[in-house]
């Protein structure tokens, strides 16, 4: 990757409003979440705290790999192999890794941070928005794979499917329905006729 340096004018700012999307408290919650799904038996080691400290605990992608290994039935593990390693295209494609097991896990597309996202740490507020959507799938799923508080994550919108009887949907087209209207006491009283002069008395 080349090295960038610092940015300025509108690159910085819109860099800084990224920055400032980026939630202390919602770290918090995910660090708890992964350390207890990933198994509290030093597995995978505690963050330094911060958004930096969040990223380069997260950077290699092994502690992701894990993540998401630990929402599968044993033997059925997406990622096969975790490694941790220096180089640069071996984290990436962890990474990325995690990133297509997240989506065949039921992640929306669009609610997946980028590889260099969370790499070079440019969107970390990103990488915490996939983390939490995923927590509150894994919770909503239900098959005891979850470990943790499901409280800490948002609830995900059940099907609330209805199902009616003929009778019923017959009944329904006899109804005229408010939004198409009423023309019930309207007349054309007082009207005049088109292109014709309003009359002042």
């Amino acid at each position: 990757m080349a090295n960038r340096g610092p940015s300025y004018g509108l690159s910085r700012e819109v860099q800084q409003k990224i920055d400032r999307q980026y939630d202390p408290e919602l770290e918090q919650v995910l660090v708890r979440w992964i350390l207890a799904q990933c198994g509290g038996d030093g597995a995978v080691a505690q963050p330094a705290p911060g958004r930096d400290g969040f990223q380069q605990w997260l950077k290699d992608g092994t502690v992701l790999c894990r993540l998401i290994n630990s929402l599968h039935p044993r033997g059925q593990a997406p990622v096969a192999k975790i490694q941790a390693s220096a180089m640069a295209f071996k984290q990436m494609e962890q990474i990325s890794q995690f990133l297509q097991a997240a989506e065949r896990y039921g992640i929306a597309a669009t609610d997946i941070f980028q590889t260099v996202d969370l790499w070079e740490g440019k969107n970390m507020a990103c990488v915490q928005r996939t983390l939490m959507n995923l927590g509150s799938l894994a919770v909503a799923k239900g098959d005891g794979l979850f470990v943790g508080d499901p409280n800490w994550f948002p609830k995900k919108s059940q099907e609330n499917r209805r199902v009616f009887s003929e009778d019923k949907l017959k009944e329904g087209q006899n109804v005229i329905g408010l939004q198409m209207g009423t023309n019930r006491g309207a007349s054309q009283a007082g009207m005049t006729g088109y292109g014709m002069p309003r009359q002042i008395l």
